[in-house]
């Protein structure tokens, strides 16, 4: 018997949950939350202008990380969005559970549900190429099989947008070469370095004015000198490369937490809160 469930409930009226059902003390127990009704535009959610644009490549490997509860399926839902009201092309997603509902609208997009539709992630992307996609949505990148998939996917002339647990851009890296068998590793960094089109960090903060919540960013673009540090593994540089690249449009989450700070949006407790440099508001 199952005693952890994870699912989407729809009601008859038309509102969306994300269930996660757990027995506690011997009894069923539940923590839900809502999932909107309508998805979120870019600039209710914030996106930076850098992130909407990595959203718009033709092919490649886009990833948005962050821990569970950053925001990371809404931002997902965004950029699948605005590609379904912009392009003619067929999008496929394969979630765990489905959150948000698409309905086709310049796109036709099917999504695919785990278990329900599908046994694995890697199953649904083993046979997804014969579906003739152009733009994969992958609900999480989980293991190695799936890691690969993706990896030769967006190689192979598709976008492909996933979500990874990790807490920034450069762990995010690698997080994903890590995955594989050192034997391997040589040549997936030279896979992930000519596929990857971009990282995206993130953090919901609460608000100052206590009016809900706003995320904090960390991009960083899968340019000529980040490809470099991915082919000779010396993603250690990386962070570096970030924060003087801002004129490219990446930045670090400590940039975007200072932006926060600096315009009210979030107290300084907060910003401190998920800093990686603890002096990063002061004068």
């Amino acid at each position: 018997m199952e005693r952890e469930l994870d699912f989407a409930l729809s009601l008859e009226d038309g509102k969306r949950f994300r269930v996660n059902a757990y027995h506690q003390k011997g009894r069923m127990a539940a923590s839900l939350r809502a999932i909107p009704t309508r998805i979120p535009e870019a600039d209710k959610l914030g996106l930076p202008e850098t992130v909407v644009r990595l959203g718009e490549q033709p092919h490649g490997l886009l990833l948005i990380v962050g821990p569970t509860g950053s925001g990371k399926s809404t931002t997902l839902a965004c950029l699948i969005d605005r590609i379904n009201n912009s392009r003619a092309c067929r999008i496929i997603t394969v979630e765990d559970p489905i959150e948000y509902v698409h309905e086709g609208k310049k796109a036709t997009i099917d999504q695919r549900e785990v278990f329900a539709d599908t046994p694995t992630f890697a199953t649904a992307l083993r046979n997804i190429l014969r579906q003739d996609p152009d733009v994969i949505l992958v609900g999480e990148l989980r293991d190695l099989e799936t890691i690969s998939a993706a990896i030769t996917a967006a190689e192979t002339g598709h976008l492909v947008l996933a979500t990874l647990h990790t807490n920034d851009a450069v762990q995010a890296v690698d997080r994903v070469i890590d995955v594989f068998p050192p034997s391997q590793q040589s040549q997936i960094r030279s896979q992930l370095a000519a596929s990857l089109v971009g990282v995206v960090s993130q953090r919901l903060l609460q608000r100052a004015d206590g009016q809900g919540l706003v995320a904090a960013f960390e991009v960083m673009l899968a340019n000529a000198a980040i490809r470099t540090l991915i082919r000779e593994n010396k993603m250690h540089q990386a962070q570096s490369a970030i924060e003087t690249r801002r004129s490219e449009g990446m930045f670090t989450l400590d940039h975007s937490l200072g932006q926060l700070f600096s315009k009210g949006v979030i107290t300084r407790e907060e910003s401190l809160r998920y800093a990686r440099n603890q002096n990063i508001l002061d004068p």
